[in-house]
């Protein structure tokens, strides 16, 4: 279990450490573009500005939609099983206070990675594919 848990731990820290490096130069290929740009981009230009608007809006969706399946399954797997986590051992002890925890913990780094895998898988395509230049 402690060794599954490390595993999801790891894959989230290193999302995170990409999207680090990713959206920053995301950001500065952007800004630089709209700065070169000035007030008559190419239709090109306009093309990546579009997307940067279209795409952001994409992301949060399916973000916000894994998120809230993740919550889904989260809840009907405590729904489906409430004894493994609470009644099994009547009088609290510290062995079901463990288990709830172990299983919570575990459910909101499912939610977390659910939502930042979207927003990863974008932005590091973005910073790839604009990295290539023209």
């Amino acid at each position: 279990m402690t060794s599954r848990r490390n595993r999801h731990s790891r894959a989230l820290a290193a999302q995170g450490v990409d999207l680090g490096f990713a959206v920053p130069q995301v950001l500065a290929h952007r800004s630089m573009r709209m700065a070169l740009a000035g007030p008559s981009p190419s239709r090109r230009d306009r093309r990546e500005f579009y997307l940067m608007g279209a795409e952001k809006i994409a992301a949060f969706y399916e973000s916000w939609t894994a998120m809230s399946t993740e919550i889904l399954r989260a809840n009907l797997e405590i729904w489906r099983s409430p004894a493994q986590y609470f009644w099994l051992h009547f009088p609290i002890t510290n062995r079901s206070c463990h288990a709830a925890a172990t299983y919570f913990q575990r459910a909101a780094l499912g939610v977390l990675g659910e939502g930042v895998a979207p927003i990863h898988r974008c932005a590091v395509a973005n910073a790839r594919r604009l990295s290539r230049g023209r």
